[in-house]
């Protein structure tokens, strides 16, 4: 447990800052979702927007420290290489 008034107060802004997150990683991965959906379905407008949709959030996640710039660099280079795969 925390002790000192400075811990007290950094493990408040732990719990906020780990709701924000949780919602932030919650929101991205739902629009990821909805890409595999459009893919699964074989629609490509549908996943082709779908993916427009959630390169920004994904990127977003990046510069919020929720995501490794790396990790959303794949996520992004896969799904496109299966969206432009579809014929």
């Amino acid at each position: 447990m925390a002790n000192t008034p400075q811990s007290k107060k950094r493990a408040r802004q732990n719990v906020k800052r780990n709701d924000i997150n949780k919602a932030r990683r919650s929101r991205i991965r739902t629009h990821l979702r909805k890409v595999e959906e459009a893919i699964a379905s074989g629609d490509k407008d549908a996943a082709a927007a779908a993916l427009k949709a959630a390169q920004p959030e994904l990127m977003r996640g990046v510069t919020k420290g929720v995501f490794h710039k790396n990790t959303a660099a794949r996520k992004m280079s896969r799904l496109s290489s299966r969206v432009k795969s579809l014929a």
